[in-house]
């Protein structure tokens, strides 16, 4: 008996069908815990997008005729069937992405949230009216789908962002073309499987596209998708939001980050401190509301207490397999991004900063392990206090007073999120007020919105004038039409 065993090539899914890609080349995707091959990516090209867009612009007319209740309805269903596999979904996220299992439910709980916020499009899609706005006049605002949209999708959310997108768009009566990332893509693939079993969801309404730049490309250039969602790495989103205006397409792309937790010299740190050390290390840093620096405000002694604080804390945290039961800290999704992490580690520590702690491990056997790390910097400029690590990797910052502090935060070209730990209402007011970024945190050190609320990241973190989720993705997936009217 043989006791190999065959290693899928993944699929793509166009037309209602899981289809071969055109495509001959294909990428590794291996577990990040253990190294272990688990799939073949294909890298689908032109021909591949130009088929799946063909199929999308076929079935969007029929789609968009469907009543909106029937299209909520249809979106509930989705909700129900992911509900029924969201274990099964979660487990897919930690065996291809690396993070903790719990983090992975939690990852998948709040993508099913979005589900549930956009099956209220019969709601959300309601249109104005002005009656008599002159004598025999009268004026009525429409919402319409835009058409064919696509989505380009990364790494750290395997499954919740796809979900940032997928029900919005095809609730509000567009057909829908998801490019996930290629490092793992079978969460995507997970979802898409159960989109597949769904009777109320018509054949071609939904696609999946694997690959990399070149069906990034065909996707930026293809005539017949009407608009983009992205998120990734803001040098990527500009690129994305640039050749997209180049080409007439609506762009919402999401940045990258790099986002400050804010400590006065009032904050409990008793308290704080399960959430820094969630919010730091967390999926080993790999998220866009990761807190990478970490800003102590007040006399030295103070700022030494909490520097020793952070320390002690983080190295009580476990690193080891997503799977494991005792894990904290989980592998970074493959060892290049490890490597990268580790070379500015070593880059502040040649120009000066001290490693307070060394999380360091030479990758393990996979070459993912990083463990956390503190780097205190007495340069607020260096690159590590600046530019996105994203890895298990904190900043230590000193600042004297609050007012020094947003000068600090407000100095980033990113505007993410951020969060501030104190017992004053009026420093969190006056933070609240006065920071630029998006989405804050008060004593909350990853204030992720709920999907009623829009994604809100500022500055450098999003290219486009709508975000994900909330109203401004129904706004984003539909062109208004006003029509005036005389009898």
């Amino acid at each position: 008996m043989s006791t190999t065993t065959e290693i899928e090539t993944l699929r793509n899914y166009i037309g209602g069908t899981w289809v071969e890609a055109a495509a001959d080349s294909t990428l590794e995707d291996r577990d990040p815990a253990t190294g272990e091959l688990a799939a073949y990516v294909p890298l689908s090209g032109r021909q591949d997008v130009d088929q799946a867009v063909r199929k999308a612009r076929e079935a969007q007319p029929g789609w968009r005729a469907v009543p909106p209740p029937d299209r909520a309805r249809a979106v509930l269903d989705l909700r129900d069937a992911l509900l029924s596999r969201r274990d099964e979904l979660a487990a897919m996220v930690t065996a291809d992405m690396g993070k903790t299992l719990a983090d992975a439910a939690g990852e998948v709980g709040r993508g099913i949230e979005s589900v549930e916020s956009a099956a209220a499009v019969p709601h959300l899609l309601k249109g104005d009216n002005l009656e008599g706005v002159a004598r025999g006049l009268d004026v009525e605002m429409f919402r319409q789908p835009v058409g064919v949209v696509a989505a380009i999708t990364p790494f750290n959310f395997p499954a919740m962002i796809p979900l940032w997108f997928l029900p919005y768009a095809i609730a509000c009566g567009n057909s829908f073309i998801l490019k996930p990332s290629e490092r793992d893509p079978r969460p995507s693939e997970l979802i898409v499987d159960v989109v597949d079993g769904i009777d109320s969801i018509p054949d071609g309404v939904v696609s999946l596209v694997h690959g990399g730049r070149e069906a990034v490309e065909a996707i930026l250039e293809n005539e017949g998708i009407d608009a983009i969602s992205f998120v990734g790495q803001a040098t990527t989103a500009r690129l994305i939001a640039t050749r997209s205006a180049e080409s007439g397409k609506r762009v919402q792309a999401l940045g990258g980050a790099k986002n400050s937790l804010v400590v006065m010299p009032d904050a409990e740190l008793e308290k704080a401190l399960p959430a820094i050390m969630g919010s730091a290390f967390g999926a080993a840093g790999q998220r866009c509301l990761a807190g990478s620096v970490l800003v102590a405000v007040g006399d030295r002694a103070r700022q030494d207490e909490v520097r020793d604080a952070l320390a002690a804390a983080a190295s009580n945290l476990v690193t080891g397999p997503g799977a494991g039961p005792d894990t904290d800290v989980c592998p970074m999704v493959a060892p290049e991004a490890r490597e990268r992490a580790e070379a500015a580690i070593a880059q502040s520590e040649a120009e000066g900063a001290t490693v307070t702690l060394d999380g360091r491990l030479g990758g393990g056997d996979p070459g993912t392990f990083l463990g956390p790390t503190i780097v205190e910097t007495a340069d607020p400029e260096a690159e590590i206090a600046r530019e996105e690590i994203f890895g298990p990797v904190l900043a230590f910052v000193r600042e004297p007073d609050l007012e020094a502090a947003l000068e600090f935060v407000n100095g980033s070209r990113y505007g993410n999120s951020g969060a501030i730990f104190t017992s004053s209402g009026r420093a969190a007011r006056d933070y609240r007020y006065g920071v630029e970024a998006g989405m804050i945190g008060v004593n909350i050190g990853v204030p992720a919105p709920v999907a009623w609320f829009p994604f809100s990241g500022w500055k450098d973190s999003i290219d486009g004038d709508l975000h994900a989720n909330g109203t401004d993705a129904v706004d984003f997936y539909t062109r208004k039409k006003v029509v005036t009217s005389r009898w």
